[in-house]
């Protein structure tokens, strides 16, 4: 029986049948793996999966967290389903053997880890930004820091957050108000307040890794006076035992509408032991490590809640008996599946197109991940490239079309799907914060247009550009309508670009960044289903039919979106930058 939660079948289609992900074994990294023990990893996943994460998705939903003045509760469950996680390996599933990894590839750890995201987004969320912390600490701090907190949260003792934000400052880290001081023994000690640190306080571990963005006394305003600190809730021996408690508290917890398994806390940190990570002054460098990892498993978080809400409405609409076809005229006969009414199949494939081409898209930018690391030195310079592009678009497409079709999943099914008895408005409310989750989409389209397609004279997208055009001109002969219109909307990307950075003003420029973002993401997603239906040609059966139906609907109604979007953009509209907010 086919699984309500992710599709094993699709997972296959694009690591194997688009991507060559088996083609990878040749590559030393992972010479001791095959496609049997990608499939092994993968199976397990959906089982721990099925069997440990999805059964109290909705009491966690339900049960939120709660602080008692003393210490968070947390239902059982979660513990119990971090416990099973961890006993797999996949904690450390892309890491290095040398620190316990298993040395899987990105692309197959990033799809193993999807089934957990769909089946329970919230206590996933705790594995997630451990494995981000433990990545960044792994190639900035120092090997005593590392054996000290990095082994203990791969091994499941500890677990990992990022502290960012702050109560005034929000997505604004040049507001970073958080003090550090040198103690004189090498160590320093950090004061200040974080606000909507995911995972910031509970006892689900034996004690919480937290890096934290602080401003060492004397350094300049902004952001290149943040320094990156460690800073764990209980003092960590040389032994690796958790001792005192250091000066972190929980001032208390933010009450989410989705993601409530999740703890969310705000942190006061009062000279509180803390570790230099790497050098003064280059903390938000280091960071972005972990804030890029983070925003695309934002993206691969919001594909699959989209997933699982469409692969539950399609369940539902094929089971629902209701109304007649529209030349039916006879009263009595039975009703049909509503799957049947064209305004229901046409919810359902827009969500199908969302869904597949944005797990296509985040699949594809974990092997961009493998190839920076295995490739040669100029593939390698050309994943990163790309990666940086695409990051923006990762995080910031799925957040919003993803959650698209998780609002189809309500609307297919109907007044139900507006209740608490079915799941679609949990996964409706969960995908919502991934808009927000960060780095806001907005923020996400000031970085595309703003930084990555002008960085080096437009290297990242020429790029960009010119592998959407070779998949274009590999695509077989029945795709040539495709493929045109690609290229066709390659060169608006371009001309647009231009036209809009030809006076060299930024505040003109980004003025209408989301459009920019929009246009730029479903020509993205519109390469994506280029590729899944050129990898699916010539191959017979409903699947297959359905990667190229979904193709055809994303062309034929989907990528025409762009065309407003462009005009806007090459009309030159500073609405947004000059009204009179008085107005509003």
């Amino acid at each position: 029986m086919a699984s309500s939660i992710l599709s094993q079948r699709d997972l296959e289609f694009l690591l194997y049948e688009w991507l060559d992900v088996a083609g990878l074994t040749s590559r030393p990294r992972f010479a001791e793996h095959s496609r049997e023990t990608f499939d092994a990893f993968l199976e397990v996943s959906a089982q721990i999966a099925e069997r440990e994460f999805a059964p109290h998705n909705r009491r966690n939903d339900a049960e939120e967290p709660r602080f008692d003045g003393q210490r968070v509760h947390i239902i059982p469950e979660v513990k119990a389903a971090l416990t099973a996680f961890n006993d797999s390996g996949l904690l450390a599933g892309s890491m290095d053997e040398a620190v316990g990894g298993l040395q899987l590839p990105h692309v197959v750890a990033r799809a193993c880890f999807a089934w957990f995201q769909a089946a329970n987004i919230a206590t996933s969320a705790y594995p997630l930004l451990t494995m981000a912390n433990a990545n960044l600490l792994l190639t900035h701090a120092a090997p005593e820091h590392v054996a000290r907190f990095v082994e203990p949260m791969l091994d499941g003792r500890f677990t990992g957050t990022m502290c960012l934000s702050e109560p005034q400052a929000g997505s604004s880290l040049s507001d970073v108000t958080t003090r550090a001081v040198p103690a004189g023994d090498g160590s320093y000690r950090v004061t200040g307040s974080k606000m909507w640190i995911s995972g910031g306080d509970h006892e689900l571990s034996e004690t919480i890794v937290h890096l934290v963005l602080a401003r060492v006394a004397g350094a300049p305003a902004g952001v290149k006076g943040l320094s990156l600190f460690i800073v764990p809730k209980h003092l960590v021996g040389d032994d690796g035992r958790v001792g005192a408690r250091n000066g972190v508290e929980l001032a208390g917890l933010n009450h989410k509408m989705g993601f409530r398994g999740t703890t969310n806390a705000v942190l006061s940190f009062t000279d509180s032991e803390a570790y230099l990570v790497g050098e003064e002054g280059r903390g938000l460098a280091y960071m972005f490590q972990m804030m890029n990892e983070a925003r695309i498993g934002v993206g691969a978080g919001a594909v699959a809640l989209g997933y699982t809400g469409y692969l539950h409405a399609l369940a539902y609409a094929r089971e629902r008996l209701q109304g007649r076809p529209v030349a039916g005229k006879d009263p009595v006969a039975p009703p049909v599946p509503i799957i049947r009414h064209p305004d229901v199949r046409r919810m359902l494939l827009a969500s199908k197109t969302y869904v597949e081409g944005g797990l296509a898209l985040v699949l594809y930018a974990a092997k961009l991940v493998d190839e920076q690391e295995t490739g040669d030195p100029a593939a390698a310079a050309e994943a990163q490239l790309m990666l940086d592009v695409l990051t923006p678009i990762v995080k910031a497409w799925p957040s919003q079309w993803c959650l698209l079709a998780n609002d189809h999943a309500i609307q297919v099914h109907g007044g139900y799907g507006y209740t608490r008895e079915y799941p679609v408005e949990q996964f409706y409310r969960d995908n919502r914060l991934n808009p927000i989750h960060e780095g806001t989409d907005g923020i996400q389209g000031l970085d595309l247009l703003g930084r990555k397609v002008v960085m080096r004279d437009g290297a990242g997208l020429k790029l960009l550009v010119r592998t959407i055009r070779e998949a274009a001109g590999r695509a077989p002969a029945e795709l040539a309508d495709y493929a045109r219109l690609l290229e066709a909307g390659c060169e608006r990307l371009v001309e647009v670009t231009g036209k809009l950075w030809s006076d060299g003003d930024p505040e003109r420029a980004l003025a209408n960044s989301t459009a920019y973002l929009n246009a730029a993401g479903h020509l993205v997603i519109a390469w994506m289903w280029l590729e899944q239906a050129s990898a699916a040609a010539g191959r017979e059966g409903s699947f297959y039919d359905g990667k190229r139906l979904a193709a055809r609907y994303f062309f034929t109604h989907e990528l025409p979106r762009t065309t407003a979007w462009f005009e806007l953009l090459e009309s030159g509209d500073t609405l947004l930058a000059e009204l009179d907010d008085a107005c509003l």
